[in-house]
């Protein structure tokens, strides 16, 4: 069976509601090439195709939206197993996907339940509107593997209020659905059980014709009502982000990026939400620390175009360094939990390690064309 599946839901005024569903439960539905190739042409054809009126992108199984990208066929062929030239047409075909459906001319609903890390991350923050569940679990934690927050992230975590982004980015810290909405990386909190609710009211709903269609006041609509009746199952969950804001900003207000390790790292806490927080910063990659936080310096007045382009030749570079293959080999291969970094502390890691990170390995970037 393939790893996405495509329904188009017909209304009772004649139009389609077009699903993407992905389809890989066993990993957690992690995107792969295969899987992004897929789905490029259908939204292009859905794009303009007059009958389509809204996207729901969505996934099978309860425990995971998207969970990330295929990191373990990139460690593969960085290692030698398979074709060198994997890494960037993964790269480009992801943000090829992740921008078309930033620019895309009509509602995109992405049904973020469960987990929502890395590439399922890029696909949430790239929909018109992003919706999140009881369940919903949303990072950015490639400072887990040695790599950075890519998939768009220099564009959406610079967005975040009193440094947020920075921090979300260095801890690689889970946020669940209130927090989402606080922060502003998702639009609605709506039941899990509103699932079927959700496409049926949308299929029964009157989408009007020609100029009189108003697609994104519908769907409006029907979000705003299924967030309604569900404010009572999101009012018991606490918001950690949101308690600890005052601290982050805080945290985040210093003048390096080795200052602000240190000062994360100093906080005497018993929230287990912060506490684990401060061991991932700790237990991650210093490259990836002192990297995110350059790129992000870099990326903060860039238009989205040039953010997936600087994202295009920073992912490429990490490919040809140690750093990405060792941290995913230690975390998804052998599983020892032990990486070997490249440097001991984020004060150590040298400046031309960084810039040589950050310099395009092209002439012209194969995503020159965005615009």
């Amino acid at each position: 069976m393939s790893s996405v599946l495509f329904t188009e839901h017909p209304t009772q005024d004649g139009h389609v509601i077009a699903e993407i569903k992905l389809n890989a439960e066993r990993s957690l539905n992690a995107l792969t090439l295969a899987m992004c190739e897929e789905m490029l042409p259908r939204l292009r054809d859905w794009a303009n195709d007059e009958r389509v009126v809204a996207v729901l992108l969505d996934s099978a199984g309860e425990k995971a939206f998207c969970a990330g990208g295929d990191v373990v066929n990139l460690y593969k062929t960085i290692t030698g197993e398979g074709d060198p030239s994997f890494p960037e047409r993964f790269f480009e075909t992801e943000y090829r996907l992740d921008f078309l459906l930033h620019t895309y001319p009509k509602p995109v609903i992405c049904w973020g339940n469960g987990i929502v890390m890395g590439g399922g991350m890029g696909l949430l923050s790239a929909s018109s509107h992003r919706i999140v569940t009881e369940t919903s679990r949303l990072a950015m934690p490639e400072v887990t593997i040695g790599l950075y927050p890519d998939v768009g992230a220099s564009w959406f975590l610079n967005r975040l209020p009193n440094g947020a982004g920075r921090f979300l980015a260095m801890t690689g810290c889970q946020i669940n659905a209130p927090d989402a909405v606080h922060l502003g990386l998702a639009d609605r909190c709506i039941a899990s059980h509103h699932r079927d609710a959700m496409l049926q009211q949308l299929t029964d709903a009157s989408w009007g014709a020609g100029e009189n269609t108003d697609a994104h006041g519908v769907v409006n609509r029907i979000m705003r009502e299924l967030e309604q009746t569900s404010q009572p199952i999101f009012t018991e969950l606490e918001a950690p982000v949101y308690q600890h804001s005052p601290l982050i900003r805080e945290l985040m207000d210093h003048d390096s990026v080795e200052q602000v390790v240190a000062a994360i790292t100093a906080v005497k806490s018993d929230n287990k939400w912060f506490v684990k927080a401060q061991k991932t910063l700790a237990h991650g990659s210093p490259v990836s620390v002192k990297l995110i936080d350059e790129q992000l310096k870099r990326a903060k007045h860039m238009s989205l175009a040039e953010v997936f382009q600087s994202e295009m030749a920073l992912s490429v570079q990490c490919c040809r360094h140690r750093e990405f293959p060792e941290g995913v080999r230690a975390l998804l291969i052998d599983k020892d939990g032990q990486p070997a970094w490249t440097y001991p502390d984020v004060a150590s890691v040298e400046k031309s390690f960084i810039d040589e990170l950050l310099a395009s390995p092209w002439p012209q970037n194969p995503l020159s064309d965005l615009c």
